[in-house]
């Protein structure tokens, strides 16, 4: 269970994410959301206080600490999607466990395989895919390696509406059938209408948080923060 007290760049942010739960992140721009889960994943310094992922904290480790635990325990979807170009599907799917020599667990590999309905593309390099199918790749790298957490920046961001709702709708999928946590930063009130609770941030603050959020709660409580 990640846990964030003081950060830098954060104004006094004490929070907890739950193990098999779905959090969304959301705040205008500049309020400090991908700050909050780039500190969290490592993936930024700390300048003050502390962050932990289980018993790890992130802003006393090392940079090989931070390297291993970014590999076998955390699992990152970006906006970009990130893929190797010249990696196919599959490859791009394995990658993060062949860099650590890890072998995958065929069963586990192919439940998430045909779960983001890729068993037919997986032979296919990223550009002869979709967008929708790039995201679906990078969200099945994610998963691949059952990490303890995963890391969500905007990850319909560039999706249309229909693949983007096919996307959430399995990190949904993830979290409550295969009890996977997920925490991700969105702007977007129907993508945090996914999550289990909503945390909202305002000049670097926690202002308030939401449970079991549809998307005009999320919206009636975006307008109080903008007032």
């Amino acid at each position: 269970m990640p846990r964030c007290h003081h950060i830098g760049g954060l104004d006094n942010v004490d929070v907890d994410f739950a193990t098999g739960q779905f959090t969304a992140i959301m705040g205008p721009s500049g309020s400090g959301k991908s700050t909050l889960m780039h500190c969290m994943a490592g993936l930024d310094r700390l300048t003050s206080g502390s962050a932990f992922v289980g018993e790890i904290d992130v802003a006393a480790a090392s940079e090989k600490q931070l390297t291993l635990l970014r590999r076998d325990r955390l699992g990152f979807v970006f906006q970009a999607f990130n893929l190797v170009p010249t990696l196919t599907a599959l490859e791009n799917i394995t990658l993060p466990m062949d860099l650590a020599g890890h072998k995958p667990d065929k069963e586990w590999l192919d439940s998430v395989v045909s779960t983001v309905g890729l068993a037919d593309r997986l032979n296919h390099r990223p550009g002869e895919l979709s967008g929708g199918q790039q995201q679906r790749v990078a969200v099945a790298r994610a998963l691949a390696s059952r990490p303890e957490i995963i890391f969500a920046d905007e990850p319909t961001g560039n999706l249309d509406s229909t693949t983007g709702g096919e996307i959430l709708a399995f990190m949904r999928h993830a979290v409550q059938d295969l009890d996977q946590t997920i925490v991700m930063v969105t702007h977007d009130p129907v993508a945090a209408s996914y999550s289990d609770r909503v945390v909202f941030l305002a000049d670097g603050r926690i202002t308030d948080q939401l449970f079991d959020p549809t998307p005009d709660s999320v919206l009636d409580h975006m307008r109080r923060l903008s007032n």
